[in-house]
């Protein structure tokens, strides 16, 4: 784990010092702090989650939730190199979880990925690659810290139709892979979970105005199980969607689409609905940060009965600047699992729907134009007929953010 922080932290340390000039009108959006020749980074180190976490495995109440005090660790680093006309882009993301009394539960988790940024007058393109090595839950269903791989690939064209409109086309690739030791109520998860997700797309992109953008899209998808060839599934995807520019009032986005999902086995029920996406801030008077996220989308269950479940989910928060560094944020997240059944399986539950909430508390001290330290207390709770399946989780923290 050392060996593996040492060259992120030697990264940032070294380029603490050098301040970042003007950057080109092609590069990156928003400020880089760091500039070092033709290399542009934004460095930060956060330390989250410090404090007694009240229910480590996330055990049902009669099991007698296990306590510890724990800890976050994050250095995260976004890089920018100018190669000629073109872009380099890049990111590094080192999390260390730590927990004091159960070392089984300490994790470093990675997030690495690269991108090749070509623009042009009449067509641009981008290619790009990641990879995830981690040991978390994969989402709110299963509460196993599992070990995963996740390579992906991607690549888009888009032409220059008109003066402000464009038209593209885009693949990618998601490789998932769960350790062999990965489980989870008795289920080997690579077993279950292993897959290849493939997408391919066609786009048709407006820009509204400077700093406003429409993008309609119809999108072909294919997830193909190693272990598990029942699971196979297509879909069709048509969506509409809406980004705003970092630099606009309203940041972020929204999008809403059809989707066709269809499993090959046909004991396997059908999906056809809506799905979509939010992620909006806006901050009224430069005092009030008004934030809404979540979205709807299909997720795989690692159980063979329940193999898949429709996710609707809706988060926000308020931050509030009370006076002075002094500001005061409230938060709320939503999650409704609603799980689909083989046909003729014997389940616990044959209609089933989860329900997590998380709401919380945070107080905040801005040290510094870079540096917040803030006190958070949360609320975590899963709710379902799965009784075994139910939890409670109460979280006291303190979190330093710090950027370069």
């Amino acid at each position: 784990m050392l060996k593996r922080l040492l060259p992120v932290c030697f990264a940032i340390a070294w380029l603490h010092g050098a301040p970042a000039g003007a950057q080109d009108i092609n590069g990156p959006n928003g400020d880089v702090r760091v500039h070092i020749g033709p290399l542009m980074m934004n460095p930060t180190i956060s330390i989250t989650n410090l404090g007694i976490d009240h229910n480590v495995f996330n055990d049902p109440p009669d099991k007698g939730p296990k306590e510890d005090f724990t800890m976050t660790f994050t250095p995260v680093t976004e890089l920018w190199l100018r190669l000629g006309p073109t872009w380099l882009n890049g990111g590094i993301t080192e999390a260390v979880n730590w927990y004091q009394k159960y070392g089984s539960e300490r994790a470093v988790n990675g997030s690495y990925r690269v991108a090749w940024i070509v623009p042009g007058a009449h067509v641009s393109a981008k290619v790009g690659a990641s990879y995830i090595h981690a040991r978390e839950r994969p989402g709110f269903e299963i509460d196993t810290r599992a070990a995963r791989t996740e390579p992906t690939y991607t690549g888009a064209l888009d032409f220059h139709a008109l003066s402000k409109s464009f038209i593209g086309v885009s693949a990618g690739r998601v490789e998932t892979q769960f350790a062999d030791d990965a489980a989870y109520n008795g289920v080997k998860l690579r077993t279950s979970l292993n897959r290849v997700d493939s997408t391919y797309a066609v786009n048709f992109r407006h820009t509204l105005t400077p700093l406003t953008s429409l993008t309609f899209s119809a999108t072909r998808a294919y997830s193909t199980f190693e272990f598990s060839p029942d699971r196979n599934t297509s879909s069709t995807n048509v969506t509409a969607a809406a980004t705003f520019d970092p630099q606009a009032l309203l940041k972020g986005g929204v999008s809403i689409g059809y989707s066709s999902f269809r499993p090959d086995d046909p004991t396997l029920p059908d999906y056809k609905g809506l799905l979509g996406t939010v992620d909006l801030t806006y901050v009224l008077l430069g005092s009030t940060r008004f934030a809404v996220n979540g979205g709807r989308s299909i997720n795989y269950s690692y159980d063979s009965l329940q193999p898949y479940y429709v996710q609707s989910r809706i988060g926000g928060s308020i931050a509030q600047q009370v006076f002075g560094p002094v500001d005061v944020q409230v938060r709320g997240d939503i999650a409704f699992l609603d799980y689909r059944n083989r046909e003729g399986a014997a389940v616990e539950v044959s209609d089933r729907t989860d329900r997590v909430t998380t709401v919380g508390l945070g107080v905040g001290w801005h040290l510094g134009r870079d540096l917040r330290l803030s006190v958070n207390v949360d609320q975590n709770n899963r709710d379902t007929r799965v009784t075994d399946h139910q939890f409670d989780r109460f979280l006291v923290s303190t979190s330093l953010t710090y950027g370069f």
